[in-house]
C-alpha cells in the first residue's frame, strides 16, 4: 500500500502576528490504487482542521532591531505546536514554509534580511523539518503573490478549477476574483474576459497547475497590491491629515469615531496623566457622522494621482477593466471581519447588500460610547467582540465601502447592476442558483470566511500549488508555478517553483523545446548551486585524506611537481621555510635542506661527533634496502642527502644547490680551506650522511685534508687519520 498523505507546515507571518498551518494531501500513488477516477481529474485534495492552525503575537517585523531574538522569541511555540500535529515519523519528510507580508515589506532591507537569516538559521537548528532551500522557503512574499496565493486558494474552494461547468459566469468564464485587504496592504487577483486577457496580456500572471492524473492546467491571472492601503495603513494616513488640517487645536472632532469617544491619535485610550490629558498634546473626539466619515476617507484613494498607463483604479496602479458581469468577487481578512463580526453575526452566510450594510453601520456609529460599551459589556455582538473592535469599525467600514465601490468599482447591489449581471444566469439549473445563492456567490462581491468548513486564506492557495508540484507529470508536462506571462516554452526568468525540491520533468528531445532539465540547469539553480560549496569541501576534504596515505616520498614528489607546475623550484629561496616541526615533515616531507644550511646551523665544530658504523652494506650502492634506489633520499633528523650511486638531480646538473660538500662551497665558508674531497665509490663506497650530533659514515681513504677546526673524531676512526695524513 502507497503512502496515504504527505504534509506541509505553512507560517503566515503577518503584520500583527504569525499563523502557523498545518496541511495534508493525499498522494497520487494512494488515489490510483484506490482508482478513484473523479480523484484523478482533479487537484490534489487538501486536508486541514480547525485545530491545525496557531497564532502568536506581535507581528515578526517586531523583530527588525533585534532579530536574534526571533527564534525563541516568536519561532519556538510555532514550530512545536506543528511537530505536534504531523506524525513523529512524517516530520523529516515535511516541507516548513515562512512567508512575510506587508508588516516586513516595510522594514528596512537590512533590519528584513537580518530577520530572515535568523528564521532561517533557528528552523535549522531547532526542528526536523525539511528546509532545502531558505531563499525559497522563507521569504518576504510581494503583495501580489500574496493575492495570486489567495486567488489559487478561494477557485479551488469554489471549484472554479474542478467543476468549471458548474461555474459558468458566461463568456466562457469560470473562475472567481480574489480581494483582499490586512492591517498594512490590500491585493486584487481575478482573471480578466477573453477581450481584456488578449489587450494586457503582458501585464497578467502565468500561473500553472497540475492534476492528480498529471494532466496541466494553465491560467492567466492579473494581480496588483496596493501598499499602504490596507486598514491599519489608511487610518494613520487619515489621522495624519485630521492633524495637519487643524495645527493648532487640542481637541480635533473625528467623525469616523463613535460620538462622544476620545482617544489618542493613535487610537489608544487617553490616561488621565498623559499630555493629551494636560493639553499639550491633541488628542481626538468622535462625532458620529458617518456620511461625513465617508467623505473624508474618499481622498485616501488617491483616485487623482497620474496613470500613466490606463486603466488605473487606485493610486495610478495600472488595472484592466474588470468586467463584472462574469468576474464575482469574494472578499476575506478585513472584508469579512468588518461586514460580519458587527454587522452580521447571526447571519453569517448571507450576501453583502451596500444598502443593509450601510444603514447598519450609520446606527451604530451615531451611537454614544457610554451606550456603545454598556453593550460590549453584555456581549451584544459575542464575546469575541471587544471595545477595541467597536472604536475602529465606523472606519473600517467606510474605508471598505470607499474601496470596494469608489476604489474598484463593484456595483452597490440593489442600486446598481452591470449589464446583464443577474439576467445572465437565467439559464442555469434552480439548483445550481440555489447553490450560488446560498454563499451569494453570484453577486459582484460576497465576503467570506470559510468555504464548505475550510477557511480561506492565501496560505491555502500555497498549499494547493505545492501539492500540485508534487503530482507525477504526464508526458511533456511544464513546472508548476507561475512567472511572467510570456508567450513559448520555455519557462520566464521570474518563474518562481513552490519549492526548493523540484520536480523532474519528463526529458524531451532538444527539437521539441520542452522544459527539461539538464545537469548544468539543475546545478546552476538555486537550490543546487547553494549544495556546490559543500560538493568542493566535501571532494577537497577526500583529495587531502588521500594525499596523507600516499606516503612521504610520494607527497614529496607531488609536492615538487605542484611547485614546478606553478613556476617555483624547490627549495628555491622563495620556498625555504624555517626547520619543519614533526607533523609538517611527515605531511610534506620537508626533509631535504642543502649541505650548506648543514653547515650554518652547525656553525660551533665541537658540537659534532662521527659516530660508530653500524653497517657498512647500509649505505653501499649494493644494498638492497631503501637507499638504494636512485630517486630516494635517505632519512635524517629533519635533513636529508641524496644517494651517491644516484645523485640528486640538482647536483648532477651542477645546480648550484650542491646536494654534498666540495672545496668551492667549503672555502666560500671560510671554515675548510681544503674542503672536502668527496665521490662516490662503486663497490664498498661509503656515503658521507652529515646530520647534526648524530653519525657522519666514513669513505676509505678518500677524504680531504681538514682545519683543526673540523669537528673531534671518535677514537673509533683512527686509521682514518693515518690515511689521510
Amino acid at each position: 500500500m502507497s503512502q496515504k498523505h504527505r504534509w506541509s507546515v505553512i507560517l503566515d507571518a503577518g503584520s500583527s502576528g504569525s499563523r502557523v498551518y498545518v496541511y495534508e494531501y493525499k498522494t497520487a500513488e494512494y488515489v490510483k490504487e484506490k482508482d478513484d477516477a473523479n480523484g484523478l481529474e482533479r487537484l490534489p485534495k487538501i486536508k486541514t482542521k480547525k485545530k491545525w492552525n496557531y497564532k502568536v503575537h506581535p507581528g515578526i517585523s517586531t523583530f527588525g532591531e533585534k532579530p536574534e531574538l526571533v527564534g525563541p522569541g516568536h519561532l519556538n511555540d510555532l514550530i512545536k505546536f506543528a511537530e505536534d500535529i504531523v506524525p513523529k515519523d512524517e516530520i523529516e519528510d515535511t516541507p516548513i514554509f515562512l512567508l512575510a507580508t506587508a508588516g516586513m515589506r516595510l522594514l528596512p532591507e537590512y533590519q528584513r534580511n537580518a530577520v530572515l537569516e535568523n528564521v532561517c538559521t533557528y528552523f535549522k537548528r531547532n526542528s526536523r523539518f525539511q528546509l532545502p532551500d531558505c531563499d525559497l522557503h522563507i521569504q518576504v512574499i510581494p503583495g501580489e503573490t500574496e493575492g495570486l496565493y489567495g486567488w489559487i486558494a478561494a477557485n479551488y474552494l469554489l471549484g472554479g478549477f474542478d467543476k468549471p461547468e458548474k461555474n459558468d459566469h458566461g463568456k466562457d468564464h469560470n473562475t472567481y476574483g480574489f480581494l483582499d485587504m490586512g492591517g498594512a496592504s490590500a491585493q486584487i487577483a481575478f482573471a480578466p474576459n477573453a477581450t481584456e486577457a488578449e489587450k494586457h496580456a503582458n501585464d497578467l500572471k502565468l500561473l500553472r497547475l497540475r492534476k492528480v492524473n498529471g494532466e496541466p492546467m494553465e491560467y492567466g491571472v492579473f494581480v496588483t497590491t496596493w501598499l499602504g492601503f490596507g486598514a491599519n495603513e489608511a487610518r494613520r494616513r487619515y489621522v495624519e491629515h485630521l492633524l495637519e488640517a487643524s495645527p493648532e487645536a487640542h481637541e480635533v472632532p473625528d467623525p469616523c469615531l463613535p460620538a462622544g469617544l476620545m482617544v489618542m491619535p493613535s487610537g489608544e485610550p487617553i490616561e488621565p496623566d498623559s499630555a493629551e490629558a494636560s493639553g499639550k498634546k491633541p488628542y481626538l473626539i468622535g462625532t458620529g457622522a458617518f456620511a461625513e466619515c465617508l467623505s473624508s476617507t474618499f481622498p485616501l484613494l488617491e483616485k487623482n494621482k497620474p496613470c500613466d498607463d490606463p486603466p488605473c483604479l487606485l493610486n495610478g496602479v495600472h488595472t484592466p477593466a474588470i468586467d463584472f458581469d462574469v468576474n464575482h468577487f469574494v472578499g476575506v481578512s478585513e472584508y469579512w471581519h468588518t461586514t460580519h463580526e458587527v454587522f452580521a453575526m447571526a447571519h453569517k452566510d448571507r450576501a453583502y447588500d451596500f444598502q443593509s450594510y450601510q444603514k447598519q453601520v450609520s446606527e451604530l456609529c451615531s451611537r454614544d460610547w457610554e451606550d456603545i460599551e454598556k453593550d460590549v459589556a453584555k456581549e451584544k455582538w459575542g464575546h469575541k467582540v471587544d471595545e477595541k473592535t467597536l472604536e475602529e469599525v465606523c472606519f473600517k467600514a467606510s474605508w471598505l465601502i470607499n474601496m470596494l465601490h469608489e476604489g474598484i468599482g463593484v456595483p452597490r447591489v440593489g442600486i446598481e447592476q452591470g449589464d446583464g449581471a443577474v439576467g445572465g444566469h437565467a439559464n442555469k439549473t434552480n439548483q445550481m442558483l440555489d447553490e450560488a445563492e446560498d454563499r451569494g456567490f453570484l453577486d459582484p462581491f460576497q465576503a467570506v470566511d470559510k468555504i464548505d468548513g475550510t477557511e480561506l486564506s492565501w496560505t491555502l492557495g500555497k498549499m494547493v500549488l505545492y501539492a500540485s508540484s508534487q503530482m507525477p507529470p504526464a508526458k511533456d508536462a511544464k513546472a508548476v508555478g507561475f512567472g511572467s506571462n510570456i508567450p513559448g516554452l520555455k519557462l520566464p526568468s521570474d518563474f518562481q517553483f513552490p519549492s526548493g525540491e523540484h520536480e523532474l520533468l519528463p526529458n524531451t528531445s532538444s527539437g521539441s523545446g520542452k522544459e527539461s532539465k539538464d545537469w548544468h540547469d539543475q546545478l546552476l539553480h538555486s537550490s543546487y548551486s547553494r549544495q556546490v560549496p559543500g560538493l568542493i569541501i566535501f571532494l577537497l576534504i577526500l583529495a587531502f585524506a588521500a594525499y596523507l596515505l600516499c606516503g612521504r616520498e610520494r607527497r614529496t614528489n607531488i609536492r615538487h611537481k605542484v611547485l614546478t607546475l606553478t613556476g617555483r623550484k624547490p627549495g628555491s629561496p622563495r620556498n625555504k621555510r624555517r626547520k619543519a616541526g614533526p607533523l609538517s615533515s611527515k605531511l610534506f616531507g620537508n626533509s631535504e635542506p642543502t649541505y650548506d644550511r648543514v653547515l650554518e646551523e652547525a656553525a660551533d665544530p665541537d658540537e659534532f661527533e662521527l659516530s660508530d658504523v653500524h653497517s657498512e652494506g647500509r649505505y653501499s650502492d649494493s644494498s638492497t634496502g631503501s637507499y638504494d634506489h636512485p630517486n630516494r633520499t635517505g632519512r635524517t633528523s629533519g635533513m636529508a642527502t641524496p644517494s651517491v650511486r644516484g645523485l640528486s638531480p640538482d647536483v648532477a646538473r651542477g645546480s648550484p644547490k650542491r646536494g654534498i660538500f666540495d672545496n668551492t662551497s667549503l672555502s666560500s665558508a671560510g671554515s675548510l680551506p681544503h674542503g672536502l674531497g668527496i665521490t662516490p665509490f662503486d663497490r664498498g663506497g661509503l656515503i658521507v650522511r652529515a646530520e647534526s650530533k648524530e653519525r657522519l659514515a666514513p669513505a676509505p681513504s678518500s677524504l680531504g685534508r681538514s682545519r683543526t677546526g673540523s669537528p673531534r673524531r671518535s677514537p673509533l676512526i683512527s686509521p682514518l687519520k693515518e690515511s689521510v695524513d
